[in-house]
């Protein structure tokens, strides 16, 4: 892997590649060439945010890059899905596709309601139930399967009214083989994930933020604010996504995020129109997650405050 010195400078030397990505295909492949050019996750979905050519494609490289974080033996070059959302949502009680095991042979079966990347990705990491415990705890486990085992079968939902280009779908799975990986499924991979997805996600918009105001030719004092959010999000503790500590930190940065977005308000007037209208369209992909994160800094506030 060929490093450069410095993500800061390549945010603001590196070449802005004008040629439009015309799907998930060719956002990928530019991702890749981000992900050989720097090695921590975080960093690559910056600098691929920064290649993005709109929001949700800056979405996909973040999404990835937490999913790499969270796994970091997935291969690097096929997209991958998280599959934890069923018709009851994705609270650890209403996950009720089940895991069994035969002879040493592990499969699931069941359905998934909201997978992201729909029929794109080859890889669906599968949170499933080997049943409840004798306290009553749903005993969630995470999977890995190959979206093209048999018994696999995707059907791509209507797209959302916000980067529509990443698709979603819903996922049925009848007897399907796994490797389950290690650890609880809750505790180790569903519950940081969000967290994860969070951090990253924020990382590549802020990447592909910075692709725009040097496009547009936005004041330098807007890259300054911009590379300032950057460095934020890097020192946060990524390592440690369920502490308190972590969560604190992660909604002063939203906070600080927020009021940055407030005053880039200005400067669209001139930026393309193209690259506008998208971003009105997409920008409530930002908020998705809003209320699930304002319970977890609540939460984490709790844990450190009933601590003292």
């Amino acid at each position: 892997m060929a490093g450069v010195d410095s993500l800061p400078d390549f945010l603001l030397t590196e070449p802005v590649v004008t040629t439009p990505l015309d799907g998930v295909a060719a956002a990928w492949t530019r991702h890749r060439v981000a992900a050989n050019r720097f090695g921590k996750p975080v960093d690559v979905a910056i600098a691929a945010g920064f290649g993005a050519d709109r929001l949700g494609f800056a979405f996909l490289s973040g999404y990835q890059e937490a999913l790499r974080t969270l796994i970091p033996e997935l291969p690097d070059d096929d997209l991958v899905s998280f599959c934890a959302t069923e018709s009851g949502g994705a609270h650890p009680a209403a996950i009720h596709t089940g895991l069994t095991e035969d002879a040493g042979r592990w499969c699931v079966n069941g359905a998934k309601s909201f997978a992201t990347l729909g029929s794109s990705a080859r890889i669906l990491v599968v949170i499933a139930s080997a049943g409840v415990s004798a306290d009553g705890r749903n005993r969630l486990h995470a999977t890995i399967l190959s979206a093209d085992d048999p018994g696999v079968f995707v059907t791509d939902l209507p797209a959302t009214a916000f980067a529509p280009e990443v698709a979603h779908a819903s996922v049925t799975l009848r007897d399907v083989p796994v490797r389950v990986l290690p650890g609880d499924g809750y505790l180790d991979y569903l519950k940081p994930f969000r967290t994860i997805e969070d951090i990253h996600v924020l990382a590549a918009t802020l990447g592909w933020l910075t692709r725009v105001a040097r496009a547009s030719r936005w004041p330098n004092s807007v890259l300054e604010r911009l590379l300032t959010a950057v460095t934020m999000v890097r020192g946060l503790d990524i390592d440690a996504p369920s502490s308190p500590g972590t969560h604190i930190a992660l909604g002063a940065v939203f906070d600080q995020f927020r009021a940055l977005l407030e005053a880039l308000g200005p400067f669209w007037a001139s930026t393309d129109s193209v690259v506008r209208q998208r971003w009105e369209r997409d920008r409530p992909l930002l908020a998705t997650a809003d209320r699930v994160r304002a319970l977890r800094l609540a939460a984490a506030w709790r844990s450190v405050l009933s601590a003292d």
